[in-house]
């Protein structure tokens, strides 16, 4: 049943990249009147958070804040162009920056658990290998590789509040501020809704795996 879910998840991913691809590419034939780096400066000056730095970084959809450093970088579709989706994934990015500010309780929560999960990425793959090779003589071992994996899925759960509440600040902001209007405004509704989408299949895809590597452990029973 897992490897059915993994499967039907890896299908759905598909798509939704594909789709997110579609729409960010077509909303960013929609011009409007600032930068991205211009409406992240805007944003927090309006919400007087002034000890950020916003910086352009190579790739597409590349787009981040760094709380570890405090900036806020922005791929070079954004930081530079005038259009509806880069307005809208500036103001997502300085939506986490926002979150940072206020003390937004999963954000802090996924920060503190960047160190292990980073141990956890490096190494989860080799453990659960080792796990399933010496499955009958050490089922510990993969009972060592399913906790770390759980790590790394509680991670991604962790990570969806935070997605959804710095899109929800960026849609009120552009609305409040009037960057979006009654045409824009939904696009960038429709832009956003895609990439929280990744970051939801994200999420059951590692669930999915791990009742994949839970399913092996219980077989030797």
């Amino acid at each position: 049943m897992a490897y059915i879910l993994i499967l039907l998840v890896m299908v759905l991913s598909l798509i939704i990249q594909q789709t997110l691809q579609s729409r960010f590419n077509k909303y960013s034939q929609v011009g409007i009147n600032m930068s991205g780096a211009e409406i992240s400066a805007l944003m927090l000056k309006q919400n007087g958070v002034d000890d950020i730095k916003i910086q352009s970084v190579n790739g597409k959809l590349t787009d981040h804040y760094n709380p570890a450093n405090k900036t806020i970088n922005l791929s070079e579709s954004v930081y530079a162009q005038r259009n509806i989706a880069a307005a809208a994934v500036a103001a997502h990015e300085t939506g986490h920056c926002l979150q940072d500010a206020q003390e937004y309780m999963p954000l802090k929560l996924r920060s503190a658990l960047v160190p292990v999960v980073s141990f956890a990425n490096n190494t989860v793959q080799w453990v659960l290998l080792a796990g399933i090779l010496l499955l009958e003589i050490f089922p510990q071992v993969l009972w060592a590789g399913i906790i770390l994996f759980a790590l790394t899925t509680l991670f991604s759960l962790v990570t969806l509040p935070v997605e959804i509440n710095a899109s929800e600040r960026a849609i009120q902001w552009l609305e409040d501020s009037g960057v979006a209007d009654e045409q824009t405004l939904p696009m960038a509704k429709d832009a956003l809704k895609w990439a929280a989408y990744t970051y939801v299949i994200a999420a059951l895809g590692s669930l999915a795996t791990l009742f994949y590597y839970i399913g092996i452990a219980n077989s030797r029973r």
